[in-house]
């Protein structure tokens, strides 16, 4: 799919994050709705997706309005969550989480793959992403 490869799982996975804290999870979804929809494997790419739009909005505290909530309800309590003292936390933990969801999906995909493969079939290349 064009030039960013959206056909692969880390390129989209990586995509939808950085969209998702550019403009929000959900436009981002929205956004990406028609690149998705033109992907020979639609399921998978809305697996990506949603798993990276929801694990994107931990990066910083603007990322999702839970965050802010969360923040809000402590400054309520006397607790201050300052914008990087939460992207000291979420930035990291973001970037592992979102690694280990893009594996496990890109794994998961490929395990669906070859299982439904029939027995005796050769293809060299994993055409079917």
């Amino acid at each position: 799919m064009g030039r960013l490869h959206l056909d692969e799982v880390p390129a989209l996975a990586g995509v939808t994050a950085v969209l998702s804290n550019l403009v929000s999870n959900v436009p981002a979804v929205l956004m990406l709705k028609p690149f998705v929809e033109s992907l020979a494997d639609q399921q998978k790419a809305w697996l990506v997706v949603a798993m990276a739009a929801t694990l994107a909005g931990n990066f910083t505290i603007l990322g999702s309005i839970a965050n802010l909530i969360v923040v809000q309800r402590a400054a309520g309590s006397g607790v201050g969550i300052g914008f990087w003292d939460h992207f000291k936390v979420g930035a990291p933990l973001t970037l592992i989480t979102l690694a280990i969801g893009t594996w496990s999906v890109a794994v998961a995909a490929r395990i669906i793959y070859f299982a439904g493969r029939p027995r005796g079939s050769r293809a060299s290349t994993w055409s079917r992403r």
